[in-house]
């Protein structure tokens, strides 16, 4: 009797472990359920300002779990007036009460939603949600990412600085001054005597004679001017030193052939937009002539702009802003595209992209194995008094934050102090520069 007592009692105990064992296993899965509970888009909201004299564009999406929101970059400083009114009129009516976590079926369900696609106001649009998205995952998951999209292939992203001035021995000593800080990569630009150059001062020569009042450019005048600062940089710098330079589309296609053939002798990092979007077609020329390396992108709102260039291998360097693209949602495919067709990224990534949007930049710069280089970027007080956990740039590499998500935080309270400047010259749009006749040209 006192045998079957104990076989009964340890059966008991073992049936009551085995219960409470199922009863805090389901426990926890029910904890790990409330944990990744579908966050729901409670508000979408715009924030304004401008830190470092241009117009930034940031969405912020807003869930309905405690604390948990994100930020993206919308910026579009040329049409900043009408991305909030995309974003509020348009995109916010659409996407509250949609789940915050479907971050690929909400980009192509904004992505059609106005039927005509691919347009700049759009995309950006898109894109301030889309990163807002991806920072709400990460914040979500405890991760910054970068992980999300598979962790790093580097440690830092190598980034090129720009060298300007209007004059070529500005430009070297610019240039002799970021080597000295770490970096191995130099953007070169030069004014012109008499006209409006690009990413330069103006020069002090006298103005070229023109039919009108407007800044004036004359090709051929610059192409010259863009030689001899080329000759002098690697005589001054040395071979060592990766130079890159920006045409900006102002020059014919043929004059590109040409040029692209000329600039062999100094082995360009690469040389960029040396012809339109209208005109990339011509790249099949360029190439089958030259091995000089191309850039192309900057200026690009459309798949069918960038995919024949990755796919016929007639770019070395995609070179996209990414939030006229769409985001990062859309640019991740495309990079991973390039990875297949040895095309390797260099994102755009000037002033009038916000510090999310170089915090953007970088998830894909080190997530991505064809990386090729990363625009720099330089942040002033301002923006450090906006933004908090910017990236950092530090002998020539830029550094993420760890923290999950972008790791970055807004002071908005700061923002009030920095509203947008409405007299900066973009307000209008790019600007007007016009030929010695007369004839408006792209630029």
């Amino acid at each position: 009797m006192r045998r079957r007592e104990l076989i009964g009692a340890a059966v008991a105990s073992s049936a009551a472990l085995l219960a409470t064992k199922e009863a805090k296993a389901q426990q926890r899965v029910e904890q790990s359920q409330r944990g990744m509970k579908s966050p729901i888009i409670k508000d979408i909201s715009v924030i304004q300002c401008s830190p470092q004299t241009v117009r930034l564009v940031i969405v912020k999406v807003t869930t309905d779990q405690a604390g948990l929101y994100g930020y993206g970059c919308a910026t579009f400083t040329q049409r900043a007036d009408l991305i909030p009114i995309a974003v509020e009129k348009y995109l916010k009516p659409l996407l509250v009460g949609k789940p915050a976590d479907r971050i690929e079926d909400t980009w192509q369900m904004a992505y059609n939603s106005s039927y005509w696609r691919n347009s700049g106001v759009l995309n950006n649009a898109i894109s301030g949600v889309d990163q807002a998205l991806w920072d709400i995952k990460g914040r979500q998951a405890g991760l910054p990412v970068y992980q999300l999209l598979g962790g790093k292939a580097r440690e830092a992203a190598d980034c090129y600085a720009h060298a300007s001035g209007s004059e070529i021995k500005d430009v070297i000593d610019q240039a002799k001054r970021h080597i000295a800080n770490g970096f191995r990569h130099v953007r070169v630009q030069v004014g012109v005597p008499g006209m409006a150059g690009y990413g330069a001062g103006p020069s002090k020569a006298q103005r070229i004679p023109a039919l009108h009042d407007a800044p004036v450019f004359e090709r051929e005048g610059y192409i010259r001017r863009a030689m001899q600062l080329f000759e002098a940089c690697r005589k001054e710098l040395g071979m060592e030193v990766e130079l890159l330079h920006d045409v900006h589309e102002r020059i014919t296609p043929t004059q590109a052939v040409k040029m692209c053939k000329d600039v062999e002798q100094f082995r360009l990092f690469f040389l960029e937009d040396p012809v339109s979007p209208e005109d990339i077609a011509w790249f099949r020329n360029i190439r089958a002539q030259c091995a000089t390396p191309l850039s192309m992108g900057e200026l690009f709102n459309s798949p069918h702009e960038i995919v024949p260039l990755i796919a016929e291998r007639l770019i070395d360097y995609m070179r996209m802003h990414v939030s006229q693209m769409g985001g990062l949602t859309p640019c991740r495919k495309y990079a991973a595209m390039g990875e297949i067709f040895n095309v390797r990224t260099a994102w755009h990534g000037p002033a009038d992209t916000s510090p999310v949007g170089h915090a953007a930049n970088l998830a894909l710069d080190l997530s991505c194995t064809n990386f090729g280089v990363q625009e720099n970027a330089f942040f002033n007080d301002a923006a450090h008094e906006i933004f908090s956990g910017l990236p950092v740039t530090k002998g020539g590499y830029m550094y993420a934050n760890e923290a999950p998500g972008w790791g970055i935080e807004i002071n908005e309270a700061a923002v009030a102090k920095y509203p947008w400047n409405r007299n900066h010259p973009l307000n209008q749009g790019w600007g007007e520069v016009r030929l010695p006749d007369g004839q408006i040209i792209k630029q």
